[in-house]
């Protein structure tokens, strides 16, 4: 990891203060954007998102022009690019406002299919008015101790549910399914994030439905997806004990969004 490069205001670093709200508090908002051959996809509408959570979170942010440019200067071939927003020092005496780390650091190995555990999430706004509804904040804990919890049962990740069992999505990614010729995913009403990912499918299928489902009506599905900057598109193939092929929709939506990758790291090749 030394040898991947981070920002902090701009300046290059690898470090950060103990006394950091990040490290405290937890009190900052993020972006995780990947990288293809240092082309950066959907930059803007990650950023379009970062300035909306840092709003939620009443955080300022740099300008967007430093924000570009810090993240296509860390942007190393394939890899994720991550932009943090901390609110600074977060111990009485310590002086600072907000800081932005900007820091690249390699791809974990996508996954070919992905097998979820139903976990309920009390914590989950799930359709309740709050504040940081859809905010992507760095305070993770709840979501993936939801994920350690689903490795306990063999799974690869959790799928999150209400304590009524609708369905919300995964601690890091976006779930959709068709039933017969339908294919639905579930509502931002949730509270569920905006996913950059699912945006891009939803503009590639654009019948896509947003519903309020239960958990059987999933078990119900003939396919079900994840979508994520990391897995992209990647069949799910369980929900607990209910079983799924990887079937032809989801590959074929799986290749339309390579070939969207595709023609962005076409583009961005020096002419």
């Amino acid at each position: 990891m030394s040898d991947w490069p981070a920002l902090v205001d701009g300046e290059p670093a690898g470090l950060i203060e103990v006394t950091d709200a990040s490290v405290l508090r937890g009190d900052g908002c993020f972006e995780a954007v990947r990288s293809y051959g240092g082309a950066l996809f959907r930059l803007e509408d990650h950023l379009d998102r970062l300035e909306r959570s840092a709003a939620a979170l009443e955080l300022r942010v740099p300008d967007r022009s430093l924000l570009r440019g810090w993240s296509e200067q860390v942007a190393r071939g394939d890899c994720i690019v991550r932009i943090v927003v901390s609110r600074g020092p977060a111990v009485p005496g310590a002086e600072g406002s907000e800081r932005c780390i900007v820091l690249a650091h390699p791809l974990p190995d996508p996954p070919e299919e992905v097998r979820l555990w139903p976990v309920r999430a009390p914590w989950h706004p799930a359709g309740r008015a709050w504040e940081l509804s859809g905010v992507k904040t760095i305070s993770y804990a709840p979501n993936l101790a939801a994920g350690r919890r689903a490795q306990a049962e063999g799974a690869d990740d959790a799928l999150l549910v209400t304590e009524e069992g609708v369905v919300l999505e995964g601690p890091t990614f976006s779930v959709g399914w068709w039933t017969g010729e339908r294919v639905s995913t579930p509502s931002l009403r949730l509270g569920i994030l905006d996913s950059i990912t699912r945006r891009v499918v939803r503009d590639l299928l654009p019948a896509m439905e947003e519903v309020e489902a239960r958990l059987e009506d999933l078990e119900a599905a003939d396919e079900v997806f994840a979508m994520s900057t990391v897995k992209e598109v990647a069949p799910v193939v369980a929900v607990g004990s209910t079983r799924f092929t990887a079937g032809p929709r989801t590959r074929d939506l799986a290749q339309r969004f390579a070939e969207l990758v595709r023609q962005l790291s076409t583009e961005s090749q020096p002419r």
